[in-house]
Formats: C-alpha cells, structure tokens, sequence
C-alpha cells in the first residue's frame, strides 16, 4: 500500500514541469506590491499587540481593575479573532479574497473607534470583540492571497510580510504609547487605542488597487481573468502558462479547455465539502499536511513569544526597571528588534530554505528563553539588585524576539499558506490561524496568574520545555518546500516521519525523467 502511494507521488511529481530559469529573473514588481498592500492587515493584529502592551499601565489606573481583568482584557482578543479566523476561509471562498481583506479592515475600524471611546471596562471589552473579529479575518487572507499570486521564485520573501507587518504594528504601538503616555490619564490610553483607524482606513483604499486572485479566479470558472493576473504576477510569460496549467489540474479542469469561462462545480466555487476532507476522511497527505499547518502555529505562540512582547514592562519590571518611561523606551527596543529581524527573514527564506532558519529559529529560541528563565529566577532569589543578571534578562528578551522573528514567526504564516492543497487551502489555513490566535490567548490570559503560581523565571523554564518540543516537532515532520510551486506541494507529504525517503524517491524520478525525455 505504501509503495503504491509512493509510486502516485512520483506520478502526480513527474506531471508536474520544474520551471528552471536560465537565467535569475528579476523580481517581479507587480507580485511585490500585491503582496505588500495584502500583507499590510497584519498591521492591525501589531499595533494592538504593542499599544495594549503600554496601555494597560493606564487603563488598570483610570479603571481602577484587577490584573485577572488585565489578563481577560489582554488576551480575549485572540479568543475573539478565533470568530473571524474560523469564518475567514468560507467568507474568502465565497467573496473573494480581496473583498475579504476589505472586509478585515472595515471591522477593525469599527473595534478602534468603539475602543478609543470606551467609558469603562466592558464597552472596551466589546470593542476588544469587534476589533478581534477583525484581527481574525484579516491574519487568516493575508498570507493565502499573497502565496496565491506570488511567483514560486519569490514566494516565501513575499508570505513573510504578514509578519513584517505585523512587527511594525508593534513598533508602531510601542511608540504611540510612549508619545501619549504624557497626555492626562483619561485620554491618553483612549488615543492609544483610538488611533488604530487610520491603517485601517488606509488599508482599505489600497486594498482596491490589487487584482483578484488568479487561483480563486480559477475555482469561479474565469479562466481569462486569470490568465490575466498570472501574467502580470509571474516572472515570465513561460512561467504565467505553467502556473495555469498546474492550478488547471489542481482544480479539475481539463487541460485543452482554452474557454475564457467554464462551468464549475458547487463544491469547488464556494468551499463546501471541505471540513469532511479535512476532518472527516482526510487522506494520509491532507492528514500530515493539516498536522504539520496547526502544529507549526500552535508551537509558535506555545513558546511564549507573546509573554515576552506584550509583557515585556512586567518582566523589565520584575528585572529591576521601575520607572514606567524607561520600561516603555526598552519596550520599543523589542519592537525594533523584532521588525529588523524579521526583515532579515524576509531575505532569507527563499535563499537558504525553510528548514534550516526554522530550526535555527527554534534552537536560538531556546537558549535565550533558557537565559532569560534563569536570570529571572536568580533576581527573584537575591535580597539586593544584581545589574548583571538586570542586562542579562534584558538581552535574552531582545534575543528570543531576534531569534523568533528570524524564523519561527514569519515561517508559519509561510509554510501553512503554501503547503494545503488548492481546494483546502483557505479553510485549512483559517484552521491554523484559529489554532494561533487561541494559544497566544491562552498564553497571554494565563500568565500573571502563572508566574505568580511558579514564579516568572518557571514559566519561562516552561516555555523554554515547550520550545524543545517544537524543535523535535520541525525536525521530524516538516519536509522543505523552497522552490515548489504550490501544485507541487502535494506529493511532499504523506508518508509523515518518512518524507526524507519520499523526497528521495521524488528526486530520482525526476532524474530519470529528465535523462529517459533527452534520449533519441
């Protein structure tokens, strides 16, 4: 059984023309600022992040509330944006994704504005609701439609934006909170939250000037409309012929057919039948791919990534740092850290693989968690501050937030938005983004009360345990993906922890077929 599900890989492999350049083509400019404008929503999950990271100092204040209410306040909103991420992949099978990203925006602009008016806690919280439905939709398009339109040359630096974007948020935040934190108290906070209108206002317009995307086109039926957009977003013509081919096949329809419109089935336009491929009776492909989507993004807010942000003046606090202004001048330290390095990311990811900066990611991680863990519990035992172990807590923040940002943080939204297949792929990512965003709340809901239980240098011990699962997690199930088109994607996985045989077996095939097609 095995072997014959090997032998359909190597077929569904050799089916599949590699697209190899003579030459490195240059970057397609149009592809980039599709991506750019799509990846711009996940400014909104950022600035939140980073501007309630210092608001909370003042909300506690002006609301007088309790830090189990600061936790709610924090966390729900990733509890929320599991509405809009559950949601997002149907709506985006159904309208669009580019009406979905449209819809994102508009949300979020209605949470902003109830929050920056809110006159006690629970109209915040409902904002909190609005704004989070909105953060859902809009962590859930913007990779999907990015990986959909970017050419496989540069697939991987285009899906890292969303986390690009999402770094700048939080800079974006942290600075709003230093700049309004010399406001009286009752509005300062307010005009914290408040301001988040404007990139959604902003993101809206911009929005209108991206084209659909060429893989949905394809599901409707409007083949010419996608011929259309591949042209214009792949490297060459001979590129734009082989990516409508491969989705051609991907979504059933036959080769010769050159109409510029056909029928489709139901099933295939608007997403239905999905959940029973996916849960139901999944294939072992779609069963390791849909392990592999969720496992990555579980493992990378399971790691304790946003503690350190968004808890960062506590843990400088607990460090040593008392004064409220130098917590937050540290704070926007992280911040820029964290969008440096992910640029970084950005450059990498589609030069050296998937694999290597994940585990790299993963292992730094581990280290500077580890440190960090350690600092804190020598100064939570000491009866006098210790200014090294003070630069040693501040340091391994910084390093956690460098080394995640590097790896583990963009590459999720990567790997998962290009590994499902394209009938699964918006529903299936919506899954994995659901996964993230109820970790991260978990995480961020539990942590004062967690470092309170075993102190805050033993969650960090914790989190550093969970961040060496993650590291054995990638290493035995997560096969490389770099240079695949998302047709090709497929064949990859199924055979779980026996994908480094399967790619074996894969890239024999295509040795043999390449010197069998050059024989007379």
């Amino acid at each position: 059984m095995e072997n014959q599900s090997l032998e359909k890989k190597v077929m569904i492999s050799n089916k599949i023309p590699e697209f190899v350049p003579l030459k490195k083509p240059k970057r397609n400019k149009y592809a980039f600022a599709c991506s750019l404008l799509a990846s711009m929503t996940s400014v909104l999950l950022g600035y939140d992040t980073g501007v309630m990271s210092g608001a909370v100092i003042y909300i506690k204040e002006d609301l007088k509330i309790s830090d189990v209410a600061i936790e709610v306040l924090v966390g729900t909103i990733n509890i929320y944006s599991l509405v809009g991420a559950a949601i997002a992949g149907r709506t985006s099978d159904w309208i669009g994704r580019r009406k979905t990203i449209i819809f994102a925006s508009g949300i979020f602009l209605v949470g902003a504005l109830l929050m920056g008016f809110a006159p006690n806690y629970w109209f915040l919280m409902f904002g909190r609701f609005v704004g989070g439905i909105g953060v859902g939709y809009a962590l859930m398009i913007a990779p999907v439609y990015t990986a959909e339109v970017a050419p496989a040359s540069c697939r991987g630096f285009c899906t890292s934006f969303p986390e690009v974007f999402i770094n700048g948020g939080v800079l974006l935040g942290y600075i709003a909170n230093y700049a309004f934190s010399m406001l009286p108290l009752k509005l300062g906070w307010r005009l914290m939250l408040g301001i988040g209108v404007i990139p959604s206002v902003m993101l809206g317009i911009g929005v209108l000037a991206m084209p659909k995307s060429p893989r949905w086109l394809v599901k409707q039926g409007r083949l010419g409309d996608a011929k259309k957009v591949l042209d214009r977003t792949s490297d060459t013509l001979e590129e734009s012929k082989t990516r409508l081919a491969d989705i051609k096949e991907a979504a059933g329809i036959p080769q010769d057919c050159q109409d510029d419109k056909v029928s489709v089935t139901r099933e295939s336009s608007d997403g239905s039948g999905v959940w029973r491929d996916l849960f139901i009776h999944p294939t072992p492909t779609v069963l390791h791919i849909l392990i592999v989507g969720v496992g990555i993004h579980f493992f990378q807010q399971a790691s304790g990534i946003d503690a350190v942000v968004l808890y960062s003046p506590r843990i400088y606090e607990k460090a040593g740092i008392t004064k409220p202004s130098y917590r937050l001048l540290a704070t926007i330290a992280v911040g820029c850290m964290k969008t440096f390095f992910t640029l970084v990311a950005t450059f990498l990811v589609d030069k050296i693989g998937r694999r290597i900066l994940l585990l790299s990611s993963c292992g730094g991680m581990i280290l500077s968690l580890l440190a960090l863990a350690t600092g804190l519990t020598i100064i939570d035992h000491s009866d006098h501050m210790l200014k090294w172990a003070i630069v040693v807590c501040v340091c391994a923040t910084y390093s956690t937030v460098a080394f995640f940002s590097i790896g583990m943080g963009p590459l999720a939204w990567v790997y998962s938005s290009e590994i499902f297949p394209l009938r699964l792929r918006a529903q299936g990512c919506s899954i994995g983004v659901a996964v993230n965003r109820a970790v991260s709340g978990g995480i961020l809901m539990t942590f004062i009360s967690l470092y309170k239980a075993i102190s805050i240098g033993g969650a960090f011990f914790l989190y550093t345990g969970i961040a060496i699962v993650a590291w054995i997690f990638f290493y035995t199930l997560l096969p490389e993906t770099k240079g695949r088109t998302l047709e090709e994607m497929e064949p990859l996985f199924g055979t779980f922890f026996k994908w480094r045989s399967t790619m074996k077996e894969l890239k024999r095939s295509r040795v043999e077929g390449a010197d069998s097609s050059a024989q007379p």
